[in-house]
């Protein structure tokens, strides 16, 4: 055999015990734990969401609870909640700011809408926080015919939803990679 063959084989076998040495390692994120200990979907499962304060009757209220329950769908999919270990609190601001205006009407035929979102996971038994984090969300919408008020107030729902979607999708991701990793 000659050096040069000798020498890929070598870093073959090299390569292969590396990878035999690290498979050990990975771990699935939603999979069932053997030795007894709480999957993450247990754990997300124990996470109650009460509802976020904002005012009675209000647009902010009805986007609180298109949060809250898009959350609960990541957090508990189909099942109820278990008994909650932890209680996540949340809060949101909006904003809504025109990009493109028309020179000709001077109204708005594309719009960004955001939600800028700061939460707070606290130890129901400790009543102490374990976690903190913010998260925001951008979406832009057109206006098609700046005169069909309808078509924009629709155009400005689907936007403000899409925007409760994001948001539940980035805060369940942070809750996900704290229950897995406790950072």
């Amino acid at each position: 055999m000659s050096l040069a063959r000798t020498r890929i084989v070598a870093r073959l076998l090299a390569v292969a015990a590396l990878a035999a040495l690290t498979a050990g390692c990975f771990q699935p994120m939603y999979g069932e734990h053997t030795d007894g200990t709480p999957g993450l979907r247990e754990k997300l499962m124990g996470v109650d969401l009460p509802p976020i304060d904002k005012p009675l009757a209000s647009r902010d209220e009805r986007l609180g609870v298109e949060i809250r329950n898009a959350l609960a769908f990541k957090l508990y999919g189909t099942a109820t909640g278990m008994p909650p270990t932890h209680r996540l609190v949340i809060r949101f601001t909006t904003s809504r700011s025109s990009v493109i205006i028309d020179p000709n009407t001077a109204l708005p035929s594309t719009e960004n809408y955001g939600i800028d979102a700061q939460y707070n996971l606290i130890e129901v038994a400790t009543n102490k926080s374990v976690m903190t984090g913010s998260t925001f969300a951008r979406v832009s919408y057109d206006i098609p015919g700046q005169l069909q008020r309808f078509a924009r107030a629709r155009a400005y729902r689907d936007a403000e939803d899409r925007a409760c979607q994001e948001i539940a999708e980035n805060i369940n991701t942070r809750l996900a990679s704290f229950f897995t990793a406790g950072t």
